[in-house]
């Protein structure tokens, strides 16, 4: 069984697990489970929620793309249909989440740890070969970056590898990833 599909599998039991021990079949308004959270874990779940939802005799899940905050608060929001069942999130929970919870009547949390996030670097077949150091990838990403003379921090000026080391290319330096 290869690592996605341990943590899809994983993720559908969470899912069984949540439907046989809560009781949102019998509250009046509801009859699927309702996931809430990271915009990084959505891809994943959408497609465990639609495989859970085929296989078997519940219907399919509500999955949404709230980000890990905006799920977390709309999981410890409260208890009920108004609220989701399961929040993604690509973190632990944090204490003041746990506390925000309790204040709601959210109890009994149950924390997955499903798999881990990952950065890829890709150059393009075409290009030549590229090496980088750590630095040259944090200067490229970090939001601030430490200032030329002494050091202070300055929003980040890279907007060219070729600017953090002359020997990389002139070309722009692109991100890609899930939306804020």
């Amino acid at each position: 069984m290869t690592k996605r599909s341990t943590a899809l599998a994983l993720l559908a039991s969470v899912a069984m697990f949540v439907v046989s021990t809560t009781d949102v079949q019998a509250q009046a308004g509801r009859d699927y489970i309702y996931i809430v959270g990271s915009s990084t874990v959505y891809p994943f779940s959408t497609v465990v929620a639609e495989r859970f939802g085929r296989g078997g005799n519940f219907k399919t899940p509500k999955v949404e793309s709230t980000g890990t905050g905006g799920g977390m608060k709309l999981f410890c929001d409260g208890v009920g249909v108004d609220y989701p069942d399961i929040s993604n999130a690509s973190r632990a929970i944090k204490a003041s989440e746990i506390a925000n919870c309790a204040a709601n009547g959210v109890a009994d949390i149950i924390e997955v740890k499903v798999g881990y996030d990952g950065i890829v670097v890709a150059n393009s077949r075409k290009s030549e070969p590229v090496t980088l150091s750590r630095r040259a990838i944090f200067l490229a990403l970090a939001k601030v970056v430490p200032g030329a003379e002494d050091g202070t921090l300055i929003p980040n000026p890279y907007q060219q590898w070729n600017e953090i080391d002359p020997t990389l290319p002139a070309e722009d330096i692109e991100v890609l990833g899930p939306p804020p």
